[in-house]
This record gives structure tokens, sequence and C-alpha cells, in this order.
């Protein structure tokens, strides 16, 4: 069956915003019953990042949507495993290529079988891999249980970053594969297992074809978006444009048009059922956050440019290091590239997007600075110089 390619609502840019808020899980009260957890599902993924500076992105994620929570207690809620109904503990999530390398709940473990075949598929590979490496992996890892690259025999050789040793050419082989899972991250390290001994039986052998898994990903898109270009839907799993072509009429997302986007669109037929209503915190997002991950559709959705600029040359950074979005009153109205001083938290730079939205920016730095255990906020720069006395003034 095949949706009607007639766009099922016209929607206005404001609209369209307001929907995509309340579907990555902003408007409206959270769920702090679900909590971490919570947010996970419905987002269908939290991106990964080695950047810690408030914190690493995948805490930042939940922060922004429930608040304070405990650090440890995010990290818990990802891979502390549960043993209900199950013989072994189980983990409530993995890791796996998604958008890049993310957290993904359990339950989508079926829905990527295409890209582990894909990968097994694939006729070349970045590094070389000696005879037999493989197989004592698999082994070790059978025999001993989850464990490090380091306690496989080694993450690197001698030389460069990039220098694996066999042990983990051979993990990072099988992780591709899906025959080894990462169940949960250890000092930032992965920590790998068996798939067959982590992930539940009926979610292992789920077997999905790869059309299948490509609708199902796309309609888990749209929902988690709730409006979107093919661009925006196809990114938030990297699907290919083709891909997202040939099973978004199965997918049940519906078309739409948007005022002022100028290309098509799609959206979760659920989101349009009720108008988005409600209030939510004010806070600074992750540059990794999915609401605003994709740089044109932030520019689209929002009107609001934003660049990671932690790998281009400090010479020409525009907003600094780790630029964070601030998200207030459903609107992104400046950033804010932190860094810690002791127990200080300081703004290296602040731009805003005019006096209103001073408030905002003091009451999101207050909190942040709160929830990493800082007792004082220092800004150091403001992009409208004018506007710098009444900061520090807000920030009490």
């Amino acid at each position: 069956m095949t949706t009607d390619p007639r766009p099922a609502a016209e929607l206005s840019a404001d609209e369209a915003r307001r929907i995509a808020l309340r579907a990555q899980g902003f408007l409206g009260a959270p769920d702090r019953r679900a909590g971490v957890r919570g947010v996970l599902r419905h987002l269908g993924q939290v991106q990964l990042d080695t950047i810690s500076v408030l914190a690493r992105s995948h805490e930042l994620i939940p922060y922004a949507r429930l608040g304070a929570v405990g650090r440890r207690t995010v990290e818990d809620a990802y891979w502390t495993a549960s043993s209900e109904g199950a013989a072994a503990p189980r983990p409530h999530a993995f890791e796996y290529w998604s958008h890049a390398a993310c957290i993904l709940p359990i339950e989508e473990w079926p829905l990527f079988a295409f890209r582990r075949r894909a990968y097994r598929d694939r006729p070349h590979w970045g590094h070389q891999l000696s005879d037999g490496a493989y197989e004592a992996v698999i082994a070790q890892l059978r025999a001993e249980g989850p464990q490090t690259a380091t306690e496989l025999g080694g993450a690197k050789n001698k030389g460069e970053w990039w220098d694996w040793s066999d042990s983990k050419i051979a993990v990072e082989r099988a992780l591709m594969y899906g025959e080894v899972v990462v169940t949960e991250r250890r000092g930032w390290k992965r920590v790998y297992d068996l798939a067959e001994r982590a992930v539940p039986d009926a979610l292992l052998h789920d077997d999905l074809d790869d059309t299948e898994c490509l609708r199902r990903l796309v309609r888990q898109a749209g929902e988690a978006l709730g409006v979107g270009t093919r661009a925006d839907i196809a990114d938030y799993h990297r699907i290919k444009a083709e891909a997202f072509d040939a099973v978004v009429a199965d997918s049940g997302l519906v078309p739409v048009t948007v005022a002022g986007w100028g290309k098509p669109a799609w959206a979760d037929p659920a989101a349009l059922a009720t108008e988005p209503r409600g209030r939510h915190r004010t806070t600074l997002l992750s540059p990794f956050d999915s609401l605003i991950w994709e740089r044109a559709r932030t520019e689209r959705v929002f009107g609001f440019t934003h660049r990671l600029e932690a790998y281009v040359p400090k010479q020409k950074r525009v907003y600094g290091y780790f630029a964070m979005p601030v998200l207030a009153g459903g609107r992104l109205v400046g950033r804010v590239d932190p860094a810690r001083d002791g127990r200080t938290l300081v703004a290296r730079q602040v731009s805003l997007e005019g006096p209103k939205a001073v408030p905002a920016v003091a009451t999101a730095l207050r909190e942040a600075a709160a929830w990493v255990g800082c007792d004082a906020v220092a800004v150091e720069r403001v992009d409208a110089p004018e506007l710098a006395p009444e900061l520090v003034k807000a920030l009490g």
C-alpha cells in the first residue's frame, strides 16, 4: 500500500518549528518516569563524541530535555543491563553507526541488519588484518566475557593513533558485521561483547530484509523529527537518498508543504493530529543534539546559523571551539562557548540574538554551572560589548 503523493497539510514555518520541537522532546511536559531511557527511545539515537567541555554530548542531550539529571544516572540508564525476563543480563542500549557513532535502543538492533550486511559485502577496508586475528578475538570474548580493546591485546601498535593493532582491527570489524556489540563505555573505551550473548534472542534473530529495515528507519526518523525534507529524514540515520525514495511511500509518513522551505517535506501523521502546545526549559544545546545537528535544517527551521567549529582552525572560528546554542521560548537566542576553570564555568565567548536574549542566556549558564558542579560563572567576551554589563548583572 502506498500513500497519496498529494500534500496532506500545508504548514506555516512557525507550525513546522513547533512540531519539530515537540517531536524532539522539548514542547510539553517530559516523561520523567521514563527518564533518560525514555529520551533515548523517543529520539531513536543519541550521538556520541569524544569532546567533553561541560560534559560529553550523550550526557548533554538528556540534560537539555530533563534538566539536571545526575551524570552517573545518565550513564547507568544507557548501559546498566537488565535481567528481567532473561537468562543473563541484557543491555538497554547498544552502540553502532547510525547518524554517526550513536547509542541506540536495543529494540533497534534488527533495523540495522541492512548496514551490517553492507559492511560484510564491502570489498575493501582501510586496515589489513593478519590471518587468524579475527577468530582469535571472537574466541577470547567467548571465553573471557566483555572486554575493551586494551584487554583484548592492545588497541594500538607503536605508531600513530590510527596504527591499530590486529586485535583492535578485528574487534571493530566484528562490530560492523554485528558479531560483536558495544555494550558500554568504560572510561570512554568501548566494551565489546558477543552479540549472541548481549542481544535478546527475539531481536538477534529478527531477520528483516533491507527494504523493511529502511522503511522502519525512515518512519522512525520522521517521527523523531516531526516534519522534515528528504535530506533531513535520510540524514537522521545516514540513509542514501535513493533508498529513502524507494521506501518513503510505504513508511507511513505523509507529504506536506511548509511555507518558505522550498522543498518537498514529509511529516509524522501523529504530529499533525494535535497542535503542539506547552513550554520547555531554557537550556544549552550540544552541537551534536539531533534538534540542531544538521546545519541546513537548523537554518530553515530556526533561522539560525550554527556550525560546530571544534575542527575549524582557531583563527577561522567565529563563535568558538564548542559553541552551544541557547534554546529559549521555542527559539535559538544565542550561543555560548563554555570552558571550566576549577569550580567556575567560563563563558569564553557569548553571542546574543538581541537584548531580549540576555535573561535566557544567563539562566542557561547558571543552570549548566550548577549541573556540572560549578558555583560561579565568568564571562570573558560578549560579541555585542554593550550587552556585557547586562549579562553579568543577570548572572548575579
